[in-house]
């Protein structure tokens, strides 16, 4: 060998090749060189680029370790070889070849930024913020850095400091639709939906194909109850990318808000198609008020907990707690105000035995100081405001408290954070209330029901241990705040005289189905009315126009709208039969129907969210009220409201069970609860 190392001119035609794309005659000419010069690391170095450029990334990885094989120190190559090694999803392998970079030359920011993107791969988000963070701190108008610290401090939980990052890297790019979109995305987080609206519509107009930024504007605009926008956005999604994950969901689900149920027995069959093809089609909640049948149900909610929330190992298993002079009960919701679960669950705090256990209340939901949450505050031997702490972090301070038993009041419910649980916050969890279903996640051990909502047959669609309470699953507060104002049926827009039916289930409960036998009923009993809760103006008019097609008048459906719950409870008495949804039964709505004196007339179905309101008739002896086919509870509804003599009976003796059935005995309820908590226990 006439020289050491190949001429510059050598190595820049080769860069050339490379550059103007010719990669297999660049590698041709660095093969060829390399038997002259085969010592030389820069032709490897080389050489594995243009592998990695033809995604021969295990070419490329040999190529790279043979440069740092002859050197050692060589700094690209060892940032090279971490590149190639990330893409191929070696992470940890990838991280040590960063941290080599790193230590020959420490103000390497590209090295920093990459190494960032590897820990929050390996979901180490705290050393991804601290890679991030030096990467700015050497490049400060290092744009991407700024977005991806936003991301990393956002799963975090720490979303005021995500939105700040953000907004930097904006500053330096104002083009950058995905910026946005993920500031979009914190905003909503924190609450601050019209923000985020603003930062979504932003992403679209800078990227007009964006699909998840449609998606989401979509999601932000069903929160905001505006559905026909929210149907418009997820309908631009669909054209867009019509695989894009749970937008079909989404989309029908919105239409079920608004009363619009074209192509809908289609659309039915297209989910449970897809679901059983695991594709990522559907939230488990909202499938709840579509597909009867508790098999598809665990089908979806498998596919989306190990999308969303999977079981996440990075905290070490929990050992075994010493045995604590008081079972700790930790609480998780976001619910501790106004809400329907504290409308339940207020006296069950009232009422635990303070003695045998202490309770823990870790709230992640907004700071409403109403009276709900002042009253609950006061049975909580601690109340935690975890609002602004992330997952993880919520997890660790349970794990420092040795909380035993944590119970999710949320499930896949608004506001939910299962990651919680997935993170492991206690030796046991427990899924109850707030989710009517299996979660599907092996981290829940058990999920608290009872024979009516779960036979033993129907086990096999729960993933939980099923904790069979002995009445109903459902706690109520024995006594509620009722307004005592006389109201008069025309102040509430009902006629003088006629049958009153009600449902004052949420608008997307309602199917064609459910809708179709309301329309026989109204048409066999002459002057009666539907009253129903409207939350969308547009949504009554569609139901409406629904009603004109089975030759109903359309001012036989009445709509309520919002009243403070108080008042609500009383305006109810004002209806004679509540007919219910199926296969989404009422729930809060049925006790609090009941507990007002109204019957409630159920179909009952074969899923846990189908059988609620059978529940609570059994619980309040009143299981002529439940029907089991569509043509019974057609009939029934029809045979109470034009046989006066029969409701009469049957509304005495709802009145008279209400003293002494179980439904309402909060302690009662308490005590079997108790009992359930200390066999958990003491099983563990």
């Amino acid at each position: 060998m006439s020289t050491v190392s190949p001429s510059k001119t050598q190595i820049n035609s080769v860069i050339e090749l490379y550059s103007k794309g010719k990669i297999q005659e660049a590698l041709d000419a660095i093969e060829a060189l390399t038997k002259g010069y085969p010592n030389e690391p820069l032709l490897y170095n080389i050489g594995g680029v243009c592998y990695k450029a033809i995604g021969q990334l295990d070419a490329a990885v040999k190529s790279f370790e043979k440069a740092l094989a002859i050197k050692p120190d060589y700094i690209e190559a060892c940032y090279n070889l971490g590149l190639t090694l990330q893409e191929l999803g070696q992470l940890d392998a990838a991280v040590k070849s960063y941290e080599k970079a790193l230590a020959l030359k420490p103000d390497y920011t590209e090295a920093h930024y990459n190494l960032g993107n590897a820990f929050k791969e390996l979901d180490q988000l705290d050393a991804a913020v601290k890679s991030y963070e030096k990467a700015v701190a050497i490049k400060p108008d290092h744009a991407n850095a700024h977005n991806n610290l936003g991301n990393a401090l956002s799963d975090l939980g720490q979303n005021d400091a995500a939105v700040k990052s953000y907004e930097k890297a904006l500053s330096l790019m104002p083009d950058n639709a995905e910026a946005y979109n993920n500031l979009g995305a914190t905003l909503k987080d924190l609450r601050q939906l019209d923000a985020a609206v603003k930062c979504y519509e932003k992403a679209v107009a800078l990227k007009p194909d964006f699909a998840e930024a449609y998606a989401n504007h979509g999601d932000v605009m069903k929160r905001l109850k505006k559905f026909d926008e929210a149907l418009a956005s997820y309908e631009s999604a669909i054209v867009l990318n019509p695989g894009l994950d749970f937008i079909l969901g989404n989309s029908l689900h919105t239409k079920m808000h608004l009363g619009i149920w074209n192509d809908y027995a289609n659309h039915l069959d297209e989910l449970t198609e897809k679901i059983n093809n695991s594709e990522k089609v559907l939230n488990p909640f909202p499938l709840l008020a579509m597909i009867d049948d508790p098999k598809i149900q665990r089908k979806a909610a498998e596919i989306y907990v190990d999308s969303s929330y999977p079981q996440n190992h990075f905290l070490p298993k929990i050992e075994r707690y010493p045995k604590h002079k008081k079972i700790r009960i930790g609480y998780f919701s976001a619910d501790f105000h106004n809400h329907a679960t504290m409308h339940l669950m207020a006296g069950l705090f009232e009422s635990h035995d303070k003695n045998v256990f202490e309770l823990i209340a870790f709230s992640f939901g907004p700071d409403k100081q109403d009276p709900w949450r002042q009253k609950v505050l006061l049975s909580f031997d601690k109340f935690v405001d975890v609002r602004l702490k992330s997952d993880r972090k919520i997890s660790l301070l349970a794990r420092k408290m040795e909380i035993d038993i944590a119970i999710d009041l949320k499930g896949y419910t608004q506001d939910c954070r299962p990651n919680i649980f997935a993170e492991g916050s206690a030796p046991i969890q427990v899924s109850y209330l707030g989710y009517p279903g299996t979660m599907a996640a092996e981290y829940i051990d058990y999920l608290i029901a009872d024979h009516t909502l779960i036979p033993e047959e129907s086990q096999k669609y729960y993933s939980e241990k099923i904790v069979y309470m002995p009445y109903s699953y459902q706690v109520n507060v024995s006594k509620r705040s009722v307004s005592e104002t006389s109201l008069l049926r025309h102040e509430l827009g009902l006629p003088e005289t006629g049958f009153v039916f009600c449902c004052f289930n949420n608008n997307y409960k309602i199917t064609p189905t459910t809708f179709t036998g309301w329309m026989r009923i109204l048409k066999a009993v002459e002057d009666s009315v539907l009253w129903l809760y409207e939350k969308n103006n547009n949504t009554a008019n569609n139901l409406k126009k629904e009603a004109i097609k089975f030759g109903i008048n359309e001012d036989r459906l009445v709509f309520a709208t919002f009243m403070p719950v108080e008042d609500h409870l009383n305006r109810i008495k004002q209806a004679d039969l509540f007919i219910d949804t199926l296969p989404y039964n009422a729930h809060t709505t049925t006790s609090d129907a009941l507990r007002m004196g109204l019957p409630v007339l159920t179909c009952i179905g074969n899923s846990f969210a189908s059988r609620v309101a059978a529940s609570l008739l059994n619980a309040i002896n009143l299981p002529e009220l439940i029907t089991s086919t569509q043509e019974q509870y057609e009939s029934v509804a029809i045979e109470l409201a034009t046989n006066p003599e029969k409701l009469k009976i049957i509304k005495d003796k709802l009145v008279d069970n209400l003293a002494t059935a179980p439904l309402y005995d909060t302690p009662l309820f308490t005590r079997h609860l108790e009992s359930a908590y200390l066999t958990m226990y003491d099983r563990y």
